[in-house]
């Protein structure tokens, strides 16, 4: 049995909250010096309304890790995105990555839906290791991720 626990709570839980700001934070971070990054806040945000679901992982009272699906419109009308898998750095690899995003497939799985997608960065190196090891094949870019040039998007056919 794992040593955490994942809740499903509201995407303005305060623990959520504090999860998505970190992971932003590196994301900030991480993509600083690239020009394209100017472009990341208007594409990283997240409309509360289209959030269907979003987990907390825990190590006793400590939030460690979270994960949240939205529905997407215009060109993605009727397809899910994962959004803020995030892992605190002490708690990676110990199966919570694994965990959110089995919740999440199974939230996108539960819609009725074919298909979950993804999109993540061309320097979130073990987050492409992580996603390709689980079945997750490259798309194009969708919006509104264009004008980051660093941009990936990935989808997971259920089958």
């Amino acid at each position: 049995m794992p040593g955490f626990r994942l809740e499903r709570v509201t995407f303005d839980h305060p623990d959520a909250v504090l999860l998505r700001d970190e992971h932003v934070a590196l994301g900030n971070l991480l993509y600083a010096d690239d020009p394209a990054a100017v472009h990341r806040g208007g594409s990283e945000g997240i409309d509360p309304a289209s959030v269907v679901a979003t987990f907390v992982a825990y190590d006793g009272a400590v939030p460690i890790g979270h994960a949240c699906v939205r529905r997407l419109d215009g060109a993605m009308a009727g397809d899910m995105e994962m959004k803020r898998l995030y892992v605190r750095e002490a708690s990676r690899g110990s199966g919570v990555a694994d965990d959110l995003l089995l919740a999440i497939e199974q939230v996108v799985r539960d819609e009725g839906l074919p298909r979950v997608v993804i999109h993540t960065g061309d320097r979130q190196h073990a987050a492409l290791t992580f996603y390709g090891r689980r079945g997750y094949t490259p798309i194009e870019v969708f919006a509104p991720y264009e004008a980051v040039t660093y941009s990936l998007c990935f989808e997971k056919v259920f089958a």
